[in-house]
């Protein structure tokens, strides 16, 4: 009987082996799919930077196309202005300007986007000295931080007056 099993040969895994290739599997996908999910709340809160960017450049333009004025900015009728001069997939539906306290703002309306990852993103940015603000920024002169909370929407200075 010994002679019978020595001469034997593997012709396949055992149990143990296949469950420890698994397990590896299994933890390597884990890993792989929380890296991702930070990718794409960090691509996300991004996104919404340079949209916020290619608003305030575009707000510029007609700035200067109308003299010197923000009197369109603070009108219903022509606030909206600034939309033709930006690219056709920026998301002009959700960008909108907003007259606070001290100043102009653009205002990125955060339902649904922001989520709390990337409201945690949007705040890494903030302090890393990206202009951007939460909704206190609208009433006060100096508010360099963006609180890490969901359906934030997110202010970019537009024109700031003392």
């Amino acid at each position: 009987m010994k002679k019978f099993l020595k001469n034997r040969k593997a012709k396949g895994f055992t149990l143990v082996e296949l469950l420890i290739v698994l397990i590896i599997i299994g933890i390597l996908a884990g890993a792989l799919l929380l890296v991702a999910g930070a990718g794409t709340d960090k691509a996300t809160a991004t996104k919404i930077v340079s949209n916020l960017r290619s608003a305030k450049a575009a707000a510029l333009m007609v700035y200067a196309d109308k003299n010197g004025s923000w009197d369109w900015a603070t009108s219903t009728d022509t606030s909206k202005d600034f939309v033709k001069y930006m690219d056709k997939g920026t998301e002009t539906d959700k960008i909108s300007i907003k007259k606070g306290t001290h100043g102009l703002f653009l205002v990125y309306e955060g339902t649904p986007t922001v989520t709390a990852g990337v409201a945690a993103k949007l705040s890494d940015l903030a302090d890393s000295g990206v202009p951007i603000y939460d909704s206190d920024a609208v009433t006060s002169a100096n508010t360099p931080s963006f609180p890490e909370e969901e359906n934030k929407d997110v202010y970019m200075n537009l024109y700031f007056k003392d």
